[in-house]
Order: structure tokens, then C-alpha cells, then sequence
């Protein structure tokens, strides 16, 4: 018997929207979702803009969506900046940095470089100074590890391959903040059970590799940075893997029926 579903939570990115795109029947599928009593919460490891910024072009594309339904690595890197109290040498986008106003002290040394998806700052000068900045005993936070996301234009690399060069040259290990950590996803279930909770992503390792590690249900989407034969690349494999997030909402309301 299935358990009942309590909480679900949905990548962004790729999942909902790619851009500026809406994924074709993804905002009528969402309003569907609502019409059950499982509690939403969207989970992302989007580093290019702020939640703000973030919310605004989601309403924008149509989406029914509260704020404080995000639960983005960005909200968990500043957290942890906060709760450790360090000094950040920021490597991300511009339009993200709202989310750390207040933590940097450009008068002290760095303590920490914390690296999301940056790629107007992905170049020789920046990325050594980050360099140095560990040499001299800086930790070094990603925000995230993603391989590559999905653009407009096609596939793109994400920050994992320059996180993985610095911590080649330093020699130290990244602590990783967002998906797929537990902590992270633990965090998002907000003390519901994780049996009692579906992950639904396009990305089979920080989506749901990582939801199901923690015991959650993961449905892989085949839209944006899905490619053929993912579903095969982990183990054990997804739950179910579905088109689009309009026909994972439509097994979760057939759940519902069935229950």
C-alpha cells in the first residue's frame, strides 16, 4: 500500500519553467495540485537570482506560488554564513546577491568562498582569488555541485566543475549546502515523514537521488536537463519516471483517488 502523500516538493528549473518558458500545462497542473490538501514546497538549487527575483518571474509566468513556499540552497548557504558568522568572498551571480546583504566585511579576510552559478564570474582572476583565499585557510561552500542546467540555447555548465578545479588546486573538500544533501532535504520536509513525500525534478542526481536517499518518492521528469537513459545512471532507480510535472500531478491525484 502506498503511503499517503503529505508533502510534495517540485524543482524549479527545467521542472516548472526553463527561463522564461513555462513547461507546456505545468501552471494548470500546479492549480490541480492545490486542489488536494498536500502541502507544496518548492525546492531549488537556483543560484542565479534572488528569492525575490525568483518569486516575481514565476507570478509573472502564471504560477500560483507564495514566497515563502521557496526553499532555495541559496536561504540555506545564509544560514549557514550567518550561524558560523564568516566572512564570505561571494561567487555569485549579481542578481542573487540580495540574499546576502549584510554578511560581507570588505575591511576583514575572507573566512569562506562560497561559489554558485556565477558565469560572469567563472574566469581566471576571480576563480584565483578564491584559489588563494583557501591556501591562506578559507573554507570553501557550494551552494551547490550541479554538472549543468538548462538554458534557453541548450545545455549549460553549472558551477560543479569549477568548484571541483578548486578544490583540485587547494586540496580541501567543498562542503555542499543544497540539493542533493540530506540536510537539505530534511530541512524541506519540515517534520513530515519522508515516506509520506514525493520528490518531482528533472535532475536524477541532486533531485531525486537525493530525495530518495532520505527515504522520499522521486518521480524524474523528462524535460529540461533530462537526458536519455538518466533513469539508469542511479541505484536504486527513480519511482516512476513521467514526461512532464503534468503527468506526475497526474499520478499523484490518481493516488488520491485510489487511497
Amino acid at each position: 500500500m502506498v503511503n499517503k502523500i503529505k508533502t510534495v516538493l517540485i524543482d524549479l528549473s527545467g521542472t516548472l519553467h526553463i527561463e522564461n518558458s513555462v513547461i507546456p500545462g505545468a501552471v494548470n497542473a500546479l492549480k490541480k495540485l492545490r486542489s488536494t490538501e498536500t502541502k507544496i514546497k518548492f525546492v531549488t538549487n537556483t543560484t542565479k537570482e534572488s528569492k525575490s527575483c525568483l518569486f516575481d518571474r514565476l507570478r509573472k509566468l502564471g504560477f500560483d506560488i507564495k514566497k515563502d513556499e521557496i526553499f532555495s540552497s541559496l536561504a540555506a548557504a545564509r544560514d549557514v554564513i550567518q550561524t558560523r558568522r564568516l566572512n564570505p568572498f561571494l561567487m555569485v551571480d549579481d542578481a542573487a546577491m540580495e540574499d546576502f546583504q549584510d554578511l560581507q566585511n570588505p575591511d576583514e579576510e575572507a573566512t569562506a568562498v562560497v561559489v554558485g552559478l556565477a558565469p560572469d564570474k567563472f574566469h581566471y582572476e576571480e576563480l584565483n582569488q578564491a584559489f588563494r583565499l583557501l591556501l591562506q585557510g578559507a573554507s570553501l561552500i557550494a551552494i551547490h555541485e550541479g554538472r549543468y542546467y538548462k538554458r534557453g540555447d541548450g545545455l549549460a555548465l553549472g558551477p560543479g566543475a569549477f568548484i571541483k578545479g578548486l578544490e583540485y588546486s587547494a586540496n580541501i573538500k567543498a562542503e555542499v549546502i543544497g540539493k542533493p544533501t540530506k540536510g537539505f532535504f530534511e530541512a524541506a520536509l519540515e517534520g513530515i515523514p519522508p515516506q509520506h513525500a514525493i520528490m518531482i525534478g528533472d535532475d536524477v542526481r541532486d533531485d531525486v537521488a537525493g530525495a530518495q536517499a532520505v527515504g522520499i518518492r522521486g518521480f524524474l521528469v523528462q524535460t529540461g536537463k533530462y537526458r536519455s537513459g538518466d533513469e539508469t545512471s542511479i541505484s536504486p532507480p527513480p519511482t516512476k519516471v513521467i514526461p512532464t510535472f503534468v503527468e506526475a500531478v497526474d499520478e499523484i491525484l490518481r493516488e488520491f483517488s485510489e487511497s
